[in-house]
Order: C-alpha cells, then structure tokens, then sequence
C-alpha cells in the first residue's frame, strides 16, 4: 500500500516546524527517523495531512549532560547514541539495550526521541526512560514544558503529547556510583519487540524493576530490600505480585500465563545482576 495524501514541511529551523504543528494542529506529524511512522503511513493507520521534517535542524542533533542528566536531542539518531563513547560509563542501562533494539539498519536511521513518543510498549527506550526515572521535554510555538516518563506514557502509543506539540529532547538521569543496572529481554528473534523485557536498578536503598511487553505502558514498581540487600525472604512474592498485577492478555505471541513466568524468571535475574553491578 501507498500513504494517503499529505502535504509536506521540510523544516530548517525549530521556529519552522514548531509554527507548522501550530498551524495543522491534529493533523500534522512530526518525521524523524521514520522507523515507525512511514510503515504506519503506507499501511494507512496513520493520516496525518502534514508531514513536518525536522532531521535538517542542526540544534536537534547533540547529546548534552546537563546537572547529572544526559539530554538527547530529538534528531539524535540511536547508532549515534551507541557509539556516543560515555555511554556505557553515563548510561549503562541504555548501552546494553542498544544492541538488541531492531536491526543496525534501522538503528542507523531511527531517533531516540523517535521510539520514545511512539511509546510502543514492548520498545527498550521507552523502559530504559521509566526505568531511570527520565523526562520528556516537550516544545510548542507558545511554551516549553518537561513531563517525568511516568506521566508522559498514557497507554499503547498514547502520550501527553499535545497537538501543537513535539518531543523536543529526552533527559535520562547519569548514573551514579554504587549503582548497578542490568536487562534482559526475551523475543521470537534478534530485533523483534520483545514479548517481556525487564530492567533494574538497584542501589544501597532502592531497587527498582521495570517491565516491557505487558502492560499498555513500561510499569515500574520498588522492589523490597533488606539491610542494603534485596530481601530474598520477600522477593519472590513481590515478583509474583507485580506479574499478576501488569494484567497480561493472551495474543499471538504469548499466552498471559508465559508472560508472567517471564516476569518472575526475568525480574530476578535482573534485580540480581544489578545488585552484583554495583560498585
């Protein structure tokens, strides 16, 4: 199939495309990398009657640490986050998942910012964002706002994006010493959308784990701890909690009974492994 008709912006500046989106409104949207978006545009799930380009905007291309976070411009694309040479010592979470998300050849072309207001759930950044406790800024003709990543993603490729608006950058907290983070995914094969993906963060206080693939949404929840430790006693029962209460559904894929075991097999591997990172 071909796109249905669509008029399109090729935008040499933010000021240029951000008064575009003002001026088509719902009916316009923004085109990166296009990894998502033209298969959607040539099997007409997406109509939009305005493409605005924005991969001519110099502005959009850096990768920045600002106060203890990485921020990654919207035309960053994800070969060039992974070969950014800090990024298995700023983010390690993201550089294991680097390597597994779709193919070379569409990491070579797709953005970061991309995949993250696609919000598809089962995609690795949009975890490694809840993960880490990240923000999306995001840019309008009118204001400027930042959205922590567990108000941003509202369900299965919904956000708090607004019509007007476009995800202008990223920011995913540094790490920090004494800190470890690990992830694991399980998939049909090597670049497929994972059917459960599992990252954790663990630290001498906290130990988080966020779940891909299930829920509508990347979940996140604490996990127990005990004297700087994972609690062992408890661990098991708080996997168990978390599985049943990401609400899993049968598809083609996976049954719901499979993604659970998933999520208790996975999430324990991973918390530990974190826990072992630490340094």
């Amino acid at each position: 199939m071909k796109p249905a008709p669509f008029d399109y912006v090729r935008a040499d500046s933010l000021d240029e495309a951000l008064e575009a989106l003002a001026s088509a409104g719902g009916d316009a949207r923004v085109l990166a990398g296009g990894q998502s978006l033209v298969p959607m545009l040539n099997m007409r799930l997406a109509r939009p009657a305005v493409l605005v380009d924005i991969m001519r905007i110099g502005g959009l291309r850096r990768i920045e640490e600002k106060a203890g976070e990485i921020v990654i411009g919207a035309g960053v694309r994800q070969a060039e986050l992974e070969s950014w040479p800090e990024l298995g010592n700023k983010l390690p979470l993201v550089a294991a998942m680097l390597p597994v998300l779709g193919h070379l050849q569409t990491r070579s072309r797709g953005t970061v910012c991309g995949s993250i207001a696609h919000a598809d759930p089962s995609a690795e950044l949009p975890l490694a964002l809840a993960a880490l406790g990240g923000t999306v800024h995001l840019r309008s003709r009118k204001s400027k706002r930042s959205v922590p990543a567990s108000d941003f993603f509202l369900g299965m490729m919904a956000t708090d994006l607004a019509d007007d608006e476009m995800v202008e950058a990223v920011a995913f907290p540094a790490a920090k010493p004494g800190t470890g983070h690990a992830f694991r995914e399980v998939a049909r094969r090597h670049g497929d959308f994972a059917i459960v993906a599992c990252a954790a963060v663990v630290d001498k206080t906290s130990a988080r784990l966020a779940v891909g693939g299930v829920a509508d949404t990347p979940t996140v929840r604490a996990m127990p701890m005990q004297g700087g430790n994972l609690d062992d006693a408890g661990l098991d029962d708080a996997l168990n909690d978390f599985a049943w209460a990401l609400e899993a559904r049968d598809d083609i894929h996976a049954t719901a009974r499979y993604r659970r075991d998933l999520v208790r097999t996975i999430g324990r591997q991973v918390l530990k492994e974190a826990a072992r990172c630490r340094a």
